[in-house]
């Protein structure tokens, strides 16, 4: 794991932060309660919770995506370098380094591994041997890319393009990655390769990740610091290390207790007496 353990609370610059917002789609639904975050420059914040929770949509309001759904933030900031951008065109996120991986990883099908990428570096003006580097960086990362580079990306494995998708996003120079749920519909072996690779970026190119994930365990074994959101709220926040020791997480997120693993008729009786909500 990392060294360095970046919170919200420690003496470090805060990128992005989220005060209190709310997320109502089609005028009538509330989806987001309140939602408060921050996210430390150069760190690994988790977004937890199971389907529904709202991670996806904390994510979209980030990233001025909602409104492409009919969803709007109707209440509170958000900010990014203590700017606000929860007005912003998502186009601008993206030149102000702030780049979203969608749950899905939504590559182009009919391009290859390697036209994908370079859609990545669309908007970038630094030049040829500038996006060629980038494009070899991206490959140390992903040697299966490289492999696959010449390959139409709809024929590629479901984890090819989950790389994919995470190096289009390196290929723009983000400052910032919004992931939304890289482990879907993955093997495990593949799951612990792509956090891996996040941690290893994030490591070494500095990259700053918000990754939304319901697979809580191995979120928590390579983030830095995580919240827990349930029906639209923040229910719990901490370290990671605080988290993956604390009983309610263990008993109801990764179905241990002091006991051991509990069957899933205990954790699901559990969830109806959650001591955070009661």
């Amino acid at each position: 794991m990392l060294d360095a353990t970046p919170t919200p609370d420690a003496q470090v610059e805060t990128l992005l932060e989220v005060n209190n917002i709310e997320v109502i789609y089609n005028s009538v639904i509330l989806v987001l309660k309140g939602v408060s975050l921050k996210v430390p420059k150069g760190g690994i914040t988790a977004l937890l919770g199971g389907n529904g929770a709202g991670k996806t949509t904390t994510l979209k309001a980030i990233s001025n995506l909602l409104h492409s759904e009919r969803g709007e933030v109707t209440k509170g900031s958000i900010k990014y370098r203590n700017v606000p951008i929860h007005k912003s065109d998502p186009a601008d996120m993206v030149k102000r380094g702030v780049v979203q991986v969608m749950e899905g990883r939504h590559c182009f099908e009919h391009l290859t591994i390697e036209e994908n990428l370079l859609t990545g570096a669309y908007t970038r003006s630094d030049g040829k041997a500038a996006i060629a580097r980038d494009l070899e960086m991206v490959y140390s990362y992903f040697p299966r890319l490289h492999e696959r580079r010449k390959s139409q990306a709809g024929y590629t494995s479901g984890g090819e393009q989950q790389m994919c998708a995470i190096g289009r996003a390196l290929m723009s120079r983000p400052e910032t990655i919004l992931l939304d749920e890289p482990s879907m519909g993955l093997a495990p072996q593949l799951v612990e390769q792509i956090f891996e690779i996040v941690k290893s970026v994030n490591e070494k190119e500095g990259v700053t990740f918000l990754l939304a994930e319901q697979n809580t365990n191995v979120a928590l074994r390579f983030a830095h610091y995580g919240y827990i959101l349930e029906s639209g709220r923040v229910v719990m926040d901490g370290p990671a290390a605080d988290l993956r020791e604390n009983q309610d997480v263990k008993e109801f997120y990764l179905g241990m207790s002091d006991e051991g693993r509990k069957s899933f008729r205990d954790v699901r009786s559990y969830r109806r007496r959650k001591r955070w909500l009661s």
